[in-house]
């Protein structure tokens, strides 16, 4: 199933569009407050925007504010599934009648909904957990319960908000990979602040900002040449934005850093970011001697703890080295260094 997805909602001052393509799964990132959730709340119909339209395989599930009558279909109407981090199963059913419930809602008879239901818990690996009530599972079983529940649905299209956001570190790579299998043939789109999530289970990604779209594209792409701040830190990367000049970027005060234009080629004078690596900056106290190409002095704002490095942070940019290198140049939050990283390290892209 595609969508087309174009709303506006004033108070929350969100106004977004993207689509989604048949059998895709679309990764919703940004920072708390950038719209994601209202995006999502609109796609299920809990949400009304007050101006756009939300087309469902060429059905219109949302029109408002638009040339011709308004159009709003309820919720249960949509054929959409919300899989939450909180499972929300029904308490005073069994898992085989949770995950029952949605083909019972929509007509099915009791024999035909058990055996959804059956097939579903086959699936997600949890045919054994059929007789028992939520409070006697643990969280993943739970969770697994619920997916199986919103499939058993048959939607159109699956809404995932941040969905292993309550589960333990050691439960999230199974629920992961389950979502990655049933996912692949189906329509969806997940809200996630996990990189591994969108890397592994989004086709593309649509990455919003104080209720804008700052970017979309493919997953790879977008991880790989974010031209968004967020973009840059969710992939774990370094991004300073400004104008093209011959050999890089130039910021807005006037510091220019050099690097390799990628494809497409930036246009001198146009916007454009730089974007390198925290693991190829150096860290000094002072500023080197010499011409080094690129040295930026920041002030250093946290220190983070990745295994065997330690992710020096300066604000927007980061720095991975050593525990002895900390140790040795005396490095705490508040104290003024050099970021230096060499061109070649560097890579810039049109925004």
């Amino acid at each position: 199933m595609s969508a087309l997805v174009e709303l506006r909602v004033a108070d929350r001052d969100v106004d977004v569009a993207f689509e989604i393509g048949d059998g895709e799964t679309v990764a919703l990132l940004g920072p708390n407050g950038a719209g994601k959730s209202t995006t999502l709340a609109a796609l299920g119909g809990l949400l009304r925007p007050d101006t756009g339209r939300i087309l469902l395989d060429g059905e219109v599930l949302t029109s408002a504010g638009l040339a011709g009558p308004d159009r709003w279909v309820p919720p249960h109407a949509r054929r959409t599934a919300l899989l939450a981090q909180d499972p929300l199963l029904f308490p005073h059913l069994s898992v085989l009648e949770n995950v029952a419930f949605g083909p019972r809602s929509t007509g099915a008879g009791r024999r035909d909904a058990h055996r959804t239901a059956e097939h579903w818990l086959s699936e997600v690996d949890a045919a054994d957990l059929a007789g028992r009530r939520p409070s006697e599972l643990s969280g993943g079983q739970a969770q697994r319960v619920a997916v199986a529940r919103a499939l058993a649905a048959d939607p159109r299209l699956l809404l995932l908000d941040e969905p292993m956001a309550a589960l333990d570190i050691a439960v999230a790579p199974a629920l992961r990979t389950l979502l990655r299998r049933v996912l692949a043939d189906r329509s969806a789109v997940i809200v996630t602040h996990h990189v591994l999530d969108a890397l592994l289970l989004a086709d593309r990604v649509v990455v919003l900002e104080d209720g804008r779209v700052a970017e979309q594209g493919p997953t790879s792409e977008v991880l790989a040449r974010p031209r968004s701040g967020f973009a840059a830190r969710f992939a774990g990367l370094n991004l300073v934005a400004g104008t093209a000049t011959p050999d890089g970027v130039r910021r807005d005060d006037g510091l220019v850093l050099h690097g390799t234009a990628g494809d497409p080629h930036p246009v001198p004078d146009a916007d454009a970011v730089a974007v390198f690596r925290p693991s190829a900056v150096a860290v000094h106290r002072e500023p080197p001697g010499g011409s080094p190409r690129n040295a930026l002095r920041v002030t250093v704002t946290e220190l983070e703890p990745l295994g065997d490095v330690i992710r020096v942070r300066a604000g927007e940019l980061a720095a991975d080295v050593t525990v002895a290198s900390v140790t040795e140049l005396g490095l705490a939050p508040g104290v003024p260094v050099t970021f230096v990283v060499k061109a070649t390290e560097v890579d810039v892209y049109a925004r």
